[in-house]
């Protein structure tokens, strides 16, 4: 090339590479490689692994025991009036998803006072994609990922009792009455008696907008039409390892399971920002299609192992609120995806435990 040449080009190749400085220099922001200290997707899989003293390789950092299952949502139309999101258009989308406990033991006894979730993965017209990640409590533990991460670090187990430090645990929880809050509802409040029977909550706030460019916030919830029944707690240690998953199989081979789903406009003094504090019971509830789940595999034979459950893989017409919970969620789903991509697939327990009931 000619000097003359090369003294032009020069300018706009210093540019890209600008560019791309400033694109690789966001990445490592977002990944948190460049400050240590913040909290990232990373270091809140660092602080469960911590908690917990062991990594089953393979599997999930939390909801680590699993059930895939599939089906469809029929969209009745109602929803076109307050999002332009495809899944509302009145037909049938295909879903994929996974019933989960809480925890990262994929082989841990399903007699435990934890919440159920649900994750679901909707395929919409076009390649476009709904993703949602379910819990079956209508609020969260934390309102922030810092918060989350600092609940893993205070609530690790100490060597001498293998419990949590007591001291460390009540300061924590003084400063962060929302938590304490949280303890206190799922110690008293019913668990539900199946996975096909309980109510799954969006939890945070989402930004709905509609074709005709009007935008809300919202939550929204999946009402079972099975009727609902509750766990004896007293009785907990002695249910069967898996109980739950067991139940659901059973039930899922005598037919389809159904939910509606549920949107939940906000009133104007509503919280978006915060997953801790629950929308009260005035608020106007839209029926807007029934999922139904006609399918039940373990992650061995089921399609869900490799699926991510990103709150934040939204389609046209769904945005994210203003809650940080969305942001944390995501990045530390996709930090665990990574390590347990590396570490190759496991032994599922439950799958091992079918292949012995055949």
């Amino acid at each position: 090339m000619p000097p003359k040449d090369m003294h032009a080009v020069l300018p706009r190749l210093a540019l890209i590479g600008a560019v791309l400085a400033v694109i690789a220099g966001l990445f490592a922001w977002a990944g948190g490689w460049l400050t240590p200290a913040r909290v990232s997707g990373g270091s809140i899989a660092d602080a469960i692994e911590a908690n917990t003293g062991k990594v089953f390789a393979g599997t999930r950092r939390a909801h680590a025991k699993g059930l895939c299952v599939s089906g469809a949502f029929v969209a009745n139309g109602a929803g076109v009036a307050l999002s332009r999101a495809p899944l509302f258009v009145a037909g049938t989308y295909a879903v994929t998803g996974r019933f989960s406990l809480a925890g990262p033991n994929p082989g841990a006894s399903d007699g435990r006072n934890v919440f159920h979730a649900l994750g679901l993965r909707f395929a919409l017209p076009g390649g476009v994609e709904w993703r949602m990640a379910l819990d079956h409590v209508p609020t969260f533990i934390v309102a922030t990922p810092a918060d989350f991460q600092a609940l893993m670090v205070a609530s690790t187990p100490v060597a001498a009792t293998g419990k949590p430090d007591p001291v460390r645990m009540a300061a924590f929880l003084a400063a962060h009455p929302e938590t304490a809050r949280f303890m206190a509802m799922m110690k008293a409040a019913p668990l539900p008696s199946s996975f096909a029977n309980g109510t799954y909550y969006s939890i945070d706030a989402f930004r709905f907008t509609s074709a005709a460019g009007v935008t809300q916030a919202v939550r929204w919830q999946f009402e079972p039409e099975d009727a609902f029944g509750e766990l004896d707690k007293s009785k907990l240690d002695q249910m069967p390892n898996d109980a739950l998953f067991d139940e659901y199989i059973m039930r899922a081979r005598k037919g389809p399971v159904r939910w509606h789903l549920m949107i939940v406009p906000a009133n104007p003094r509503d919280r978006t920002d915060n997953g801790t504090i629950a929308w009260g019971p005035s608020h106007r509830k839209i029926d807007v299609g029934t999922l139904t789940l006609d399918n039940a595999a373990t992650e061995t034979t089921g399609n869900c192992r490799d699926l991510v459950f990103d709150p934040l893989i939204l389609p046209p017409g769904v945005a994210a609120s203003d809650d940080p919970l969305l942001a944390g969620r995501s990045a530390a789903y996709s930090a665990s995806f990574r390590r347990r991509a590396r570490e190759g697939a496991p032994a599922d327990p439950l799958s091992i435990h079918q292949g012995a009931a055949k």
